[in-house]
């Protein structure tokens, strides 16, 4: 899995906080946020609506397939892709008949 460097700003009690959780674990801060992280996006991407919205993201071309797979399953990716080819040809036969 490669990896990437972010930078982002964090509360000096979450730091402090996440630092004597380090120590306590004997891991880095790094492998702390990271297990935290994963944690979180575990359970929100479980939700319903988290779900539906990433949906709507792939229909609105905001989203790749490979991504929409990695969050609600390859089934599931599969049947919305097979929705979404479907609503594309309508909408191309809809923009024919209205050039008739």
């Amino acid at each position: 899995m490669s990896t990437r460097k972010v930078n982002f700003r964090l509360p000096e009690e979450l730091v402090t906080h996440a630092d004597i959780a380090a120590e306590v674990t004997h891991k880095n801060r790094t492998e702390l946020l990271i297990e935290a992280l994963r944690e979180y996006l575990k359970e929100i991407e479980s939700e319903e609506s988290f779900q539906q919205a990433v949906v709507e993201l792939y229909l609105a071309d905001e989203l790749d397939f490979e991504t929409l797979r990695d969050i609600i399953g390859r089934q599931d990716a599969e049947a919305v892709r097979t929705s979404k080819q479907l609503l594309d040809e309508g909408d191309d036969l809809a923009d024919k008949l209205a050039d008739l």
